[in-house]
């Protein structure tokens, strides 16, 4: 995502050292990270979902696109310098390349999630249990029009599973 980087040069860069949190999930703080070099993970609670280590992969978007806390934490896996948006939206509307990549990439990412939950809808439609419930789960979820969202589900609502 060398585009990404290239829009954001000129930017203030900060430093982290390995295991130092970028963002903690439940945070408000409405910055954007900009990774230039290194690694992070992001956890979901303690569940580590993703290691990343792409020059010009991008956090905190959600969380400002959406005005809602941080939805991860995002720690840094080995020494690591981002490029930090700090007045993210203001920075947004002045920036539609950078906007546009973002969409882009946010695009991407629901493609695929979209590919794997019509997996999971195919591998399951005909199960008699629990596991059947998954086509009408992904249906909902693929439905709903949310004018605001809110960590967590409301099966978990303060976003821990017992």
């Amino acid at each position: 995502m060398q585009s990404v980087l290239n829009l954001c040069q000129g930017l203030p860069q900060k430093t982290f050292r390995q295991g130092d949190v970028l963002m903690a999930e439940g945070g408000r703080d409405k910055l954007i990270y900009v990774l230039i070099e290194g690694g992070v993970d992001i956890y979901k609670g303690d569940i580590l979902v993703s290691s990343q280590s792409d020059p010009g992969a991008i956090y905190g978007e959600l969380a400002v696109l959406l005005d809602v806390p941080h939805t991860a934490t995002v720690k840094a896996s080995a020494p690591c310098t981002t490029y930090v948006v700090e007045d993210a939206v203001e920075f947004l509307h002045s920036h539609p390349d950078l906007s546009f990549l973002l969409a882009s990439l946010l695009a991407r990412k629901l493609n695929s999630i979209t590919s794997y939950l019509a997996d999971l809808k195919r591998q399951f439609h005909d199960r008699e249990d629990h596991l059947g419930m998954v086509d009408e789960v992904l249906a909902s979820l693929l439905h709903e029009q949310v004018e605001e969202l809110e960590p967590g589900s409301v099966r978990y609502p303060d976003d821990t599973i017992s």
